[in-house]
């Protein structure tokens, strides 16, 4: 499961449009399977005679509420921009999941996110939306019922990251931790190469240090929250959301190739993180075995996609 998290907008429309793979209308109206969990206070904007039955331009009202209850409400960075976007996906090899298990989950990563705490009735404006296959999409606005900004977890990318590896296990779902790395076939050692003496504690240590400054860029670089390759993931993912709209024939054949590039991207966030963590960032010193061998240095690898 994917969690990505997107950029805070000013109002609804467009984020619904996004959850949804369709402009925002007036006309057809939103079911309670494609909604699937919302805030609790709902029920104060339907009157007891009428059918709880809105619209995609209802609910993007619903949710931009506060905004016009609260107009001098704003974030700690003194902006207005209260609309909060996530998405998670499901691996292409998973199983479909229920309404009831997609509501399930969306009630986890609201709490997660710290848009949804239970016994709140002043909190946000929130609904969660399983329009597209395999994808839910949560919304809120950050503005609260009662005029205060909500402030998310400070570590929000790493908590949802986290939170969805939970999930993965108690559903049964693939999980994304335990991708591992290609095995490459043993290249032979030229004779000239192999070393006669044992490392000593002196190297065993040079060692350690740099394999720890390694494995912590091998880490910044897979980050989910702030690693570049994310960013590029991001971007390829929002074109290829853009492209998969145009009503042209190349338009949602390109997109399509742009959510598979999205992925290996991914694949390669996991072997960095894998990567990383195999390597020793501790002082314990390797069982020596001899003779030893000090295998040739080689040019960093180039990327293969």
């Amino acid at each position: 499961m994917i969690p990505r998290i997107h950029q805070r907008s000013p109002g609804a429309a467009e984020a619904l449009a996004e959850a949804l793979g369709r402009p925002v209308s007036d006309q057809d109206d939103l079911t309670a399977y494609t909604v699937v969990a919302h805030w609790p206070g709902l029920d104060y904007y339907t009157p007891d005679d009428e059918q709880e039955r809105w619209t995609p331009a209802d609910w993007a009202e619903l949710l931009d509420a506060p905004m016009r209850e609260h107009p001098f409400a704003v974030s700690p960075r003194d902006d207005r921009r209260a609309i909060w976007h996530a998405d998670v996906r499901l691996h292409p090899d998973d199983r479909d999941l229920t309404g009831a298990e997609w509501s399930e989950i969306a009630h986890r990563l609201a709490r997660t996110a710290g848009i949804h705490t239970p016994g709140d009735h002043h909190g946000c404006h929130w609904i969660a939306v399983q329009a597209q296959p395999g994808r839910l999409d949560l919304l809120a606005n950050l503005i609260r019922a009662d005029g205060t900004w909500e402030v998310q977890p400070h570590n929000l990318a790493k908590a949802m990251m986290s939170e969805c590896r939970r999930i993965e296990a108690d559903f049964g779902l693939t999980s994304l931790s335990q991708s591992p790395l290609p095995q490459r076939p043993a290249q032979p050692v030229p004779a000239h190469t192999r070393a006669t003496e044992q490392p000593t504690a002196h190297s065993t240590e040079q060692l350690v240090g740099t394999t720890a400054q390694l494995a912590q860029l091998l880490h910044q670089l897979a980050d989910e929250a702030t690693g570049p390759v994310a960013t590029v993931r991001g971007l390829v993912e929002h074109a290829a959301y853009r492209l998969a709209r145009l009503p042209h024939a190349h338009g949602p054949a390109a997109g399509h190739q742009l959510e598979l590039i999205a992925r290996r991207l991914h694949a390669i966030q996991r072997d960095l993180d894998a990567t990383a963590a195999a390597l020793p960032t501790t002082g314990r010193r390797p069982a020596l075995t001899t003779p030893a061998i000090a295998h040739p240095q080689t040019a960093p690898a180039r990327p293969s996609r």
